[in-house]
Order: C-alpha cells, then sequence, then structure tokens
C-alpha cells in the first residue's frame, strides 16, 4: 500500500508550505543598503512599465474624439497618453524643471520655489513625523495602526493650547516662537497621551495593539469632532474647524508661493527629528532595549530589559512623533484644525515599510510618496486622465517598491535569513551556531541558571 507524503517534515526534502514561502521570501532578507536601493529602482521601472499597459487599455477602451497618442507600427489610437502621463507625474511633481523636447536637459525658467514643488514637499514634510512614527514601534515589534489617531489628538492640543495662549503674549516674533514650540510640545503631548493608552493596553492586559490602534482612531476623531462643533467651533464658521491661530504663530513659506502650504523650516525640523531619532534609536541604551524586544522578545527579557516598560516608552513615543505629526499640519499647513484631516497616519504606515522602518530612509521614502502625490494633482489638471487611473498608478508604484521591504520585513520577524531557520548558512534548518538571541537559547540559560 502506497504512503501519500502529508508535507511534514520528516527529513525526505518535501516540499511544505512553510518552506516554499521561506524560500520565496529569503532573497529580500539578507540583502546590503546597495542591493536593497537597485531592488527599489528595479521596482519602480517595473511599476511603470505595468502601468504603461493599464494605461494603454484604459485609453483604448476610452472614448476620445482624437486620439491622445498613436501606437507606432499598429497605427492604433489612445485617449490616453502614457508616455505624457509619466511626464506630468514625475516632472510636473517638481515644477517642470526638465526641458522635455527641447534643447538643453534643465529649463532656464525654472525655479525650486514653485508652487508644485512647493505642495509636494509639504506632504514630505507631513509624512516624515507619521512615518517615523511608525517606524519607531515597528522596531520595538509593535504595530501602531493608531498614528492617524494620535495625530488628530496633538492637532487639536496644538490649536486649543495656541488659541488659549496667543492672548497672553503681545504680537511679534518672539512672542511666534514660544507659541509655536507651546504648540508642537502640546501636540507632543496629546499624541504621546494618545499612543500611551494601546502601550499600557498590550503591556499589562496583553491587548492586542493593532486592534486597540484601529478603534482609538475612530474614537480620536468622533471624539475631537464633537468637541469642535460643542464646544470650540470658530463662530460663524460653515465647517466643523477651530480659529485660526495668529499668523505669528505659524510656520510660514518665506520662499515658496503662500498658497503651497510649505515651510522650509519646518522640513528642517523634520529632518532634525529624523537624525535624533536615528541616535536615539541606534547609540542609546533605551534605543538598545527598544531594537531587542523588536526582534527577540523573550532574549530581551532574559537579559534584564523591562519588556513592560519598553513596550509603553515605545508606544508613547510613537504617539508623540505623530502628534508633533498634527502640530506641524496645523501651524503649516491649516492654521487651524479642521475636521477633514487628511489621512496622514495611514500614509505614514506605508512611508515606514518603504524605508525599511529606519530613520535614515523615511525621508527619501516619504519624498517618493511626495512626489506621487504631486504628480497625480498635475496629471488632474493638465491632462483628461481619470483621478481613478491616477489612483492606480500611484498604488502600483508604492504597491512594487514596499513589497520587497515588506517580504523583507515579515522574513526578519520569521528567522528568515542567513541567521535563521530558512537561511543559507542554516540550510533550511537549524544552525548548529545558534544565535545568542534566540528563544531558545534563552530559555534553556534561564534554565540553566535556575
Amino acid at each position: 500500500m502506497s504512503r501519500t507524503n502529508t508535507g511534514s517534515d520528516d527529513g525526505s526534502g518535501s516540499d511544505d508550505i512553510p518552506s516554499i514561502a521561506r524560500r520565496v521570501i529569503a532573497p529580500f532578507v539578507d540583502r546590503s543598503v546597495a542591493e536593497r536601493l537597485l531592488i527599489s529602482v528595479a521596482a519602480i521601472l517595473l511599476s511603470i512599465i505595468v502601468g504603461f499597459a493599464i494605461v494603454l487599455v484604459s485609453g483604448r477602451v476610452a472614448q476620445c474624439s482624437t486620439a491622445a497618442w498613436t501606437m507606432p507600427v499598429t497605427g492604433l489610437g489612445f485617449c490616453y497618453d502614457p508616455v505624457e502621463v509619466y511626464l506630468v507625474l514625475f516632472n510636473g511633481a517638481l515644477g517642470y524643471p526638465f526641458a522635455v523636447g527641447e534643447p538643453g536637459l534643465i529649463d532656464p525658467a525654472w525655479t525650486p520655489f514653485n508652487l508644485s514643488l512647493g505642495l509636494t514637499l509639504s506632504e514630505t514634510t507631513l509624512l516624515i513625523f507619521t512615518g517615523l512614527s511608525v517606524a519607531v514601534a515597528f522596531r520595538a515589534g509593535l504595530f501602531n495602526i493608531g498614528t492617524q489617531g494620535q495625530l488628530v489628538v496633538g492637532g487639536l492640543a496644538t490649536a486649543l493650547t495656541v488659541l488659549a495662549a496667543a492672548p497672553l503674549l503681545p504680537a511679534g516674533p518672539i512672542a511666534g516662537v514660544a507659541l509655536i514650540v507651546v504648540g508642537v510640545l502640546a501636540g507632543a503631548v496629546g499624541g504621546g497621551f494618545w499612543g500611551a493608552i494601546p502601550g499600557a493596553l498590550k503591556a499589562y492586559t496583553d491587548a492586542n495593539e493593532v486592534i486597540t490602534t484601529i478603534m482609538l482612531n475612530f474614537i480620536a476623531a468622533n471624539v475631537a469632532y464633537v468637541l469642535v462643533l460643542e464646544v470650540f467651533r470658530a463662530e460663524g464658521s460653515s465647517v466643523v474647524a477651530t480659529e485660526y491661530v495668529p499668523e505669528y504663530a505659524q510656520f510660514l513659506p518665506w520662499l515658496f508661493p503662500q498658497s503651497s502650504d510649505f515651510a522650509l523650516l519646518a522640513l528642517v525640523v523634520g529632518i532634525g527629528f529624523i537624525a535624533g531619532l536615528y541616535y536615539l534609536v541606534e547609540h542609546t541604551s533605551f534605543g538598545y532595549d527598544l531594537r531587542t524586544s523588536g526582534v527577540q522578545a523573550a532574549a530581551a527579557a532574559y537579559g534584564g530589559v523591562n519588556a513592560k516598560a519598553t513596550t509603553v516608552r515605545a508606544m508613547t513615543l510613537s504617539g508623540a512623533i505623530g502628534g508633533i505629526g498634527g502640530a506641524v499640519w496645523v501651524l503649516m499647513s491649516e492654521g487651524r484644525w479642521m475636521a477633514s484631516v487628511p489621512a496622514l497616519g495611514f500614509d505614514g504606515i506605508t512611508v515606514s515599510i518603504l524605508a525599511g522602518n529606519n530613520p535614515l530612509g523615511v525621508l527619501p521614502a516619504a519624498f517618493l510618496f511626495g512626489l506621487l502625490k504631486g504628480g497625480a494633482l498635475e496629471i488632474g489638471f493638465r491632462t483628461d486622465v481619470p483621478p481613478e487611473l491616477v489612483g492606480v498608478l500611484r498604488g502600483l508604484i508604492i504597491l512594487f517598491v514596499a513589497m520587497p521591504e515588506f517580504f523583507r520585513m515579515i522574513g526578519r520577524y520569521a528567522g528568515v535569513g542567513s541567521r535563521g531557520p530558512g537561511g543559507p548558512e542554516a540550510g533550511g534548518s537549524k544552525s548548529d551556531d545558534t544565535d545568542p538571541t534566540d528563544e531558545t537559547a534563552a530559555t534553556d540559560g534561564g534554565a540553566a541558571d535556575a
């Protein structure tokens, strides 16, 4: 009677689902920075090729009186020009610096202080803070899906604090600096408090932080809405919003157009946060505790790390950075708190994954996201391509770039790689050279000491 292979690990080399998944993920795990950069560039190019085909198919199905693009050789006409779409997407987001079809590469009339680039950098600045917020939690092994709620609470705390403190100080530059500092601190406190709630629930009741942070997003949005609607709404306002904070207490666009909602000082502050957070995570004892807890919680506890305190601190820090993002949104983009808060917190999850949860990678990831958003606006203004199709193109680029980093993150947590059970050094099984941070080694060592 023949025996059926059930896919169990009997040493016969059978391919069960986990082993196949490890082989798929393993190539993305142990890569140098240069290799990961090369993979990201290749992913962008592949997404552009796929998007090119989607634009062609859509342009063939759509109805138009005059073809926007004709395919060479075949003579087929299409309602949308895919070449123009991508030129506007990337060139338009920068204010058209490249003189396409003209002699010379750079347009001599181009200036970096233009409206389109200002809008792109405004989005980039805000996403720096939300991306850093998510990255901090990820490094601690926590999935903070609540950055959006922390941003909402932080933004409202900033607006109300500045409005309350402004009458106490004489108008002027010194008062403006003081109000900005106080407003940012208020945003950090508000967001940090909102982040500490799921952190404490995770640490002391083992509540899943994904569920609690998602629920707190809805609570934050609705509580803030009701507070502003019933108590803090600006008199005579047709929308649910607070009063405008004084202009001298805002991040002002010194070099860029006023309508760009971008202040170079805010971007500098964001870059400063990137450097500071990188130092905190990589070169301090708190950062070591945070990273160790994220890689192997059991080994961290065996090494003397207070897991509960680290969880609360990590979520508080994550929420505080998200709250500062809300403060910058109020003081730079809107000048007041509005109920229609953009989904910056959810975009920050994508930015963090694109950055590999590394603070230094957040800046280019946020800029790419801002570039795609700014370019999408330009496509809507300058072409007949429907916004839904533009959203598909943006999503394709983000998906293709994010998936290698997403696989890498899964592989690191699953122990896949040169040091893990599915890595090349182990040959698909546990290596004889046990990693000192391995959970089994930590447990055995603790038992021996006992």
